[in-house]
């Protein structure tokens, strides 16, 4: 027996010489480059594709089959003379017994300056989808081949599946690798270059070490990317799971979009596809770049359908202006300081074609907000945005005032303080000024109607307080939508000092000049905190209600200022004229008539009133003003004019009828006799309409018909007193009359 198994042993050793003795025979007595020609044929017969081998072919038989491929290249069948692909080198060897057990066991596998190019013709068809078809042929198919059915495969073959390879690689590595994509009908050019990946040994369900680095590119528009993927990959095949764990990617993006700045980026997390459950994640995400500093979780479910997205998302605190700066983009010009501080935590949810974030709490400076914002479908970008902020400043991100609006500011300025001065030089007695200010308003582009026109929005905002041209706002409503062209402002409401403001209307960029409908309401509004915050001088102060109605089109200032038409109604209650005392101006006008001078200087320089009101008609910018009614203690003011807002100015002939001088000390030059109560006095009110009532003076031109009728007056008395009840009353009457004409 002990003989028997020396013999068996002996015999199990001379075999595995022979064996060893014919894999050295083959390797060093048959030369594959012999055989090149065959390997072509076998290639287009069996693989459908085009071989090229200019180099040599180097193998081994036993115990690893191995293999080493130089400078060669493959080509479709369809067009053999352009190859897809082509490599320096490739090196691999593989067990020969386990090939038996359908196992491929590999030692390490390198690949050498691999150059892969992809390429879609003006038809939209790709080079890479003809890969291992046989070309179709030129004649057409007899009706035997036409009619005839592909071969079925046996039931033993559908019974019995193949089953999966084993795979194990002791490593793999790609030096110097390039992918090149381009489509001819865009023109549109990717690229992958100097492309280097290495692994630790390939296992099913073990973690694999990778590390990949390539320069990516693009031509539409000009882009570089460095980047660099270090991880662990994991895949089981018989679950359908794939990992890739302690992912750490890295890398620095330039061209033209950064105009000449430099991104750098990082990402980390670990990535999760299982296919059986159509199911994708990236837990523990860490994001930066340059500034920007992000944390979250994705999770991606229904792979297999319409995936859907949904996870969370923080945001550090960082410098908006100052990264988007780094970028290489601008944003519009605004305060200093605007947009230091922008911090984001997030709930969101998402498809391919739209994105919602839920549970916003978003702080901007010294704003907080929370709420909810959505993009229903990208292609039309619809908004819907539902937000509720502590405070808000608007006038921080608006754009300041140009140089030409702040230098024509500062001329209209001079031209008023002009104005002002010669008005209020010889205590009135200059002539009034002959035009108000000219070009008031700006022709510079107001809105941006092709992105107007484009808008799909729904937004219901809401503010604790909200600052808007210097006007602090509480309790701000904003409720808006738009599309299709059409902008609809459902409601604008808020608290304003004491009072509080309403409005609503449209803007309407589905034409050439858009065209704004506005209705408002203003409730017990200091108007001069209106025009305080428009940067005017007020000429009044008093608490103002307003009810409007207004349309306008173009697309500037000046355009909707010359085309403003529509109806206002107003009332101003316990107000001040400010630097206007009509009652010095009426003393005035008394004194002339009682022919004396005034004794003592003025008073005050304002006059107070109860009321003042009146309603305004608009035409094409010139608001007419028929019934303008002052009650002033002592007086009632009455008017009649127009406020030409194309150039700011206006144009009043005002009448005061009086009541006397009430005060406790009046000057002896106006004292106020009967016969002076109950007429209307003149004034003329023209100029620019910052001057107010600074602009009203005495209407010399009246008062020589209020001198005539006084004038008439006195001589019917003297008639009543000569002649008594010597003449009819008819006569009397006639001779009156002719005096009073």
């Amino acid at each position: 027996m002990k003989a028997f198994g020396k013999i068996l042993g002996l015999v199990l050793l001379g075999l595995l010489l022979i064996v060893v003795a014919l894999g050295f025979a083959l390797t060093h007595l048959f030369d594959p480059n012999d055989y090149k020609d065959e390997i072509r044929q076998i290639a287009r017969d069996k693989a459908h594709i085009e071989l090229t081998l200019n180099g040599d072919i180097g193998w081994s038989l036993f115990p690893w089959l191995g293999l080493e491929l130089h400078d060669a290249a493959v080509a479709t069948l369809a067009k053999p003379a352009e190859p897809f692909a082509d490599l320096q080198m490739l090196g691999l060897s593989v067990r020969v017994l386990p090939l038996l057990r359908r196992e491929v066991q590999m030692s390490d596998v390198r690949v050498e300056g691999l150059n892969l190019r992809l390429n879609r013709d003006k038809d939209g068809h790709g080079n890479w989808e003809d890969i291992g078809k046989v070309p179709k042929p030129a004649t057409t198919a007899t009706p035997a081949d036409a009619t005839s059915e592909p071969e079925q495969p046996t039931t033993a073959q559908a019974e019995k599946p193949a089953q999966p390879i084993r795979l194990d690689i002791d490593s793999l590595t790609v030096n110097n690798a390039r992918v090149e994509y381009s489509d001819e009908k865009t023109g549109k050019q990717f690229s992958a270059e100097s492309i280097q990946l290495s692994t630790g040994p390939v296992h099913d369900s073990t973690n694999i070490p990778v590390k990949l680095t390539a320069f990516l590119g693009t031509n539409q528009p000009v882009l570089r990317v460095r980047t660099e993927l270090n991880g662990e990959l994991r895949f089981e095949r018989a679950l359908q799971r794939y990992k890739l764990e302690d992912m750490k990617l890295s890398g620095e993006v330039a061209g033209d979009p950064l105009q000449g700045k430099t991104v750098t980026f990082a990402a980390q997390g670990q990535l999760l596809l299982d296919k059986a459950a159509n199911v994708a994640e990236w837990t523990g995400i860490k994001v930066s770049a340059n500034q920007l500093r992000a944390l979250g979780e994705l999770k991606v479910n229904d792979l297999d359908k319409t995936p859907q997205v949904n996870g969370g998302l923080s945001i550090a605190q960082f410098d908006l202006a100052k990264f988007v700066d780094s970028i290489g983009q601008k944003l519009p010009a605004m305060a200093e300081g605007s947009l230091s501080k922008v911090e984001l935590a997030t709930r969101l949810t998402g498809t391919p074609s739209s994105l919602t974030l839920d549970d916003i709490n978003l702080k901007v400076d010294d704003s907080t907000f929370t709420g909810r914002i959505a993009v229903e479908d990208f292609a039309k970008q619809s908004l819907r945005a539902t937000l509720k902020a502590d405070t808000f400043n608007v006038d921080r991100y608006l754009a300041p005032k140009s140089a030409e609006a702040n230098s024509a500011k500062q001329v209209r300025q001079a031209e008023v303080a002009s104005t002002e001065a010669d008005a209020m030089a010889g205590a009135g007695s200059t002539p009034l000024p002959q035009s108000p200010t000219k070009e008031a308003w700006s022709n510079e582009r107001l809105l941006p109607v092709e992105r107007l026109s484009k808008l799909d929005v729904d937004a219901d905002l809401t503010f604790g307080q909200l600052t808007l041209e210097k006007l602090p706002i509480h309790n701000a409503v904003l409720k808006a939508n738009g599309q299709g062209g059409l902008l609809t402002l459902s409601s604008l409401r808020g608290d304003l000092y004491e009072g509080n403001f309403e409005a609503k209307g449209t803007l309407d960029v589905r034409q050439q000049a858009p065209v704004l409908n506005m209705q408002t309401q203003i409730s017990r509004v200091p108007a001069e905190k209106i025009l305080e915050s428009q940067g005017k001088e007020p000429p009044v102060k008093g608490l103002v209600t307003l009810n409007s109605t207004l349309t306008g089109s173009g697309n500037s200032q000046k355009a909707l200022i010359e085309t403003l038409n529509g109806n206002a109604s107003f009332v101003i209650n316990n107000g001040v004229l400010l630097n206007a005392n009509l009652e010095q101006q009426l003393c005035k006008g008394i004194a002339t008539l009682n022919r004396k001078s005034l004794s003592g200087e003025p008073r005050g320089k304002d006059t107070p009133f109860q009321e003042l009101k009146g309603n305004l008609t608009f035409r094409n910018g010139v608001a007419s003003n028929p019934d303008l009614k002052v009650r002033i203690p002592g007086m009632t003011v009455n008017g009649d004019g127009d406020i030409d807002l194309r150039v700011l100015g206006m144009d009043y002939r005002v009448g005061i009828i009086v009541e006397g001088d009430k005060s406790d000390m009046p000057d002896p030059a106006c004292q106020v006799s009967e016969k002076f109560v109950g007429i209307q006095w003149p004034l003329r009110c023209r100029g620019p309409l910052e001057l107010g009532a600074k602009a009203c003076r005495l209407d010399n031109e009246r008062m020589g018909q209020v001198a005539s009728k006084l004038a008439g007056e006195r001589i019917s008395e003297k008639i009543d007193e000569k002649l008594g009840d010597k003449v009819s009353p008819e006569l009397k009457d006639a001779l009156k009359g002719l005096f009073k004409r």
